[in-house]
C-alpha cells in the first residue's frame, strides 16, 4: 500500500482502466489513502497476462486488484484477501459481476494459503516481512507454482548494497533478495518506489 495512492489514481491524467477508476473512487469514498500508486498498477496489469492463477494480500478497496483484472487472460482466476471487514465487503460487491473468477475473501493474509499455489502472487497486506515479528514471511514454496512470481511492493529504490531502511541493512528487502528459493530484482518505478519481483526457482 502506499501513502498517497488513492489520490495518485484521481489526480493523474485520466487514462485508467474504467474497473481500476470505480475502485479508486470507492476508495476516496471510503477514506482509504492507502491505494497501490499507478506506477505499480501498471506492473501489475503487465504481470497479470501471464498467469492463469493469481493472488493478492491486502486488497484495501480494490484498486491493485482492478488493475490484476484489466491484465488477466480469458480463463485466468484471482482471489483477494482483507483483514478489514467493511473494505472486504465493498470489494466484493465492486468485482460481484465477475465472480467466480474473481474473489475477495474477508480474513488475515494467511487466508491466501489455501487458494495456492499460485503463477503470480502480489503481497500487499502481510506477508511481506516487514512488520518485524508479527509479519512472517510468506513461503515461495507453499505458495509459488516453479516459475510463478512474487511481488512486493512499497520500497524505496536501494541507492547502494546492501540496501538500508533507517541507517541499517534492510532485513525485509534481503530476506528476498537473497532467498535461496527465488530468482529477485528491484524493479525501479519512481524516483520514491521500487518494487521486488520474485520468481521461483525451478525444482531440480
Amino acid at each position: 500500500m502506499s501513502l498517497d495512492g488513492t489520490r495518485a489514481h484521481l489526480s493523474g491524467p485520466g487514462d485508467l482502466p474504467p474497473l481500476v477508476e470505480r475502485a479508486a473512487r470507492t476508495a476516496r469514498h471510503l477514506g482509504f489513502p492507502f491505494s497501490c500508486r499507478p506506477e505499480q498498477g501498471r506492473l501489475l496489469q503487465a504481470l497479470a497476462a501471464g498467469a492463469e492463477r493469481i493472488g493478492e494480500t491486502g486488497t484495501g478497496c480494490g484498486v491493485g486488484l482492478a488493475w490484476l483484472v484489466s491484465g488477466m487472460r480469458p480463463g485466468a482466476t484471482v482471489v483477494s484477501v482483507e483483514h478489514d471487514p467493511t473494505r472486504a465487503e465493498t470489494a466484493a460487491a465492486l468485482f460481484a459481476e465477475l465472480a467466480p473468477e474473481v474473489t475477495v475473501e474477508c480474513g488475515d493474509w494467511t487466508t491466501i494459503e489455501k487458494h495456492g499455489p499460485f503463477d503470480l502472487l502480489v503481497l500487499d497486506g502481510g506477508g511481506q516481512g516487514k512488520g518485524g515479528q508479527d509479519d512472517t514471511p510468506a513461503d515461495p514454496l507453499r505458495l509459488l507454482r516453479p516459475g510463478g512470481v512474487l511481488v512486493i511492493d512499497d520500497f524505496t529504490p536501494a541507492a547502494g548494497r546492501p540496501p538500508l531502511f533507517d541507517g541499517r541493512p534492510d532485513r525485509a528487502r534481503l530476506h528476498w533478495l537473497e532467498h535461496p528459493a527465488l530468482s529477485a530484482v528491484e524493479v525501479p518505478l519512481a524516483a520514491d518506489l521500487a518494487t521486488l519481483v520474485c520468481t521461483r526457482k525451478h525444482d531440480r
